[in-house]
């Protein structure tokens, strides 16, 4: 499966079970045609009237990585792929795609409600592995403001329910970068701005949350959380259907571009700089040169490029490539960003061992790495980092 030679000991380090420090649960049904190409595009939209999501790059690499595991030829055409998999039905294909990936724990983004999606528990016994739960900030919010009568209760309650979701999880999420953007005001929020703000809020609980103070407010709330019980807080930068967002509420005018561009983040990195609470950039191409290089500059932040590589597997070994040439071997991290469909799972392990395998042999060809120097990065990047930012 490695598209290179390389000496036994790398090999093994890069075939060694990987932490996924961060996918999401995939269906337990059977899908339709219609439904699993939604699922296969990040835009989440059907692909153009007499086209299909299996002619792009993750399109290919389903047909040609996952049909063997289907017990199809290589390069199996949609419909064949497809009917074998509605075959074997979908807890059977979740169970050889999940367990193929080769992960000895899973750290599930649980913020779906659908039924129809695998438990961050499940996703664990189908793939053989550890599991545990990652809490996305926003969707705490949104059930706090569900019931919340007062501002006041708001601000309480909101506390004390990322407190109690935090307890069991190993870290917490935000996609603030898709509401507002990075670059917004680092500095906490005034608790008079705030139960205002809470209070427009309140009137109208059931909409996203987009005004800036009370997503300022909440980001605050859970990196005291996070520096109380000792997790990091990951930012989803980039790709993965959030890279560009067009705003709709208050705090910036209406129709203006959110660039997730993780470089905007530095002002807020500094802020937490002196909290020594982990901030992991997720996903950052196609800014993974500015998320490397704020891995470099700062002690407390991590990066990946995570689905970045499933997605444009032609380019995998270049992002992976361009992405050692900067950030520290110990701020590195292996996520699959699976969603979904089982194959975002065991492509994402794949593509990502296929990329640092191809990395690892160029500097080990020209005598820039040991032997020795490349198994270990490839520890660290695979599962090491992630024992212990999560202290697996």
């Amino acid at each position: 499966m490695l598209p290179v030679d390389l000496p036994g000991t790398v090999r093994d380090a890069l075939l060694a079970p990987l932490v996924d420090h961060h996918c999401h649960g995939v269906r337990r049904d059977d899908l339709s045609r219609a439904q699993f190409e939604l699922l296969s595009g990040e835009g989440g939209s059907p692909a153009p009237p007499g086209t299909t999501h299996f002619d792009t790059p993750f399109g290919a690499a389903v047909r040609r990585w996952c049909a063997p595991l289907l017990d199809l030829e290589p390069h199996a055409p949609p419909a064949v792929y497809l009917a074998r998999r509605a075959e074997l039905g979908a807890a059977e294909v979740n169970r050889r795609l999940l367990a193929g990936a080769g992960v000895v724990a899973f750290l599930v983004d649980a913020s779906h409600e659908d039924l129809e999606v695998l438990t961050a528990a499940e996703m664990g016994r189908h793939g053989g592995a550890a599991a545990d739960e990652l809490v996305r900030i926003e969707r705490i919010e949104r059930d706090v403001a569900a019931t919340a009568e007062l501002a006041v209760d708001y601000l309480d309650n909101l506390g004390e329910a990322l407190a109690a979701r935090a307890a069991r999880a190993v870290g917490l999420k935000t996609v603030i970068g898709a509401l507002c953007g990075l670059d917004f005001d680092p500095a906490r929020p005034t608790r008079g701005a705030v139960i205002a703000a809470a209070n427009r809020r309140l009137a109208d609980p059931k909409e996203p949350l987009t005004d800036h103070v009370l997503l300022r407010y909440l980001l605050w709330s859970a990196v005291d959380v996070a520096r109380e019980r000792g997790l990091p807080v990951q930012f989803h930068t980039g790709f993965g259907g959030l890279p560009v967002h067009v705003h709709s509420g208050s705090g910036g005018p209406a129709g203006e571009p959110h660039r997730a561009d993780p470089a905007r983040l530095s002002a807020f990195a500094a802020a937490l700089q002196p909290l020594g609470v982990p901030v992991i950039l997720l996903h950052c191409y196609p800014f993974h040169r500015q998320a490397a290089h704020l891995a470099s500059v700062f002690p407390h932040v991590y990066v990946d490029v995570g689905l970045a590589l499933p997605h444009g597997a032609a380019a995998a070994a270049r992002v992976m490539d361009e992405l050692l040439e900067l950030a520290p071997f110990h701020k590195q991290l292996f996520s699959s960003g699976c969603r979904g469909l089982a194959e975002t799972g065991y492509l994402g392990a794949l593509t990502y061992r296929r990329a640092l395998a191809g990395a690892l042999e160029t500097r080990i060809e020209a005598g820039e790495w040991s032997t020795s120097d490349a198994a270990r990065i490839a520890h660290m990047i695979g599962s090491g980092n992630a024992r212990r930012i999560y202290r697996l």
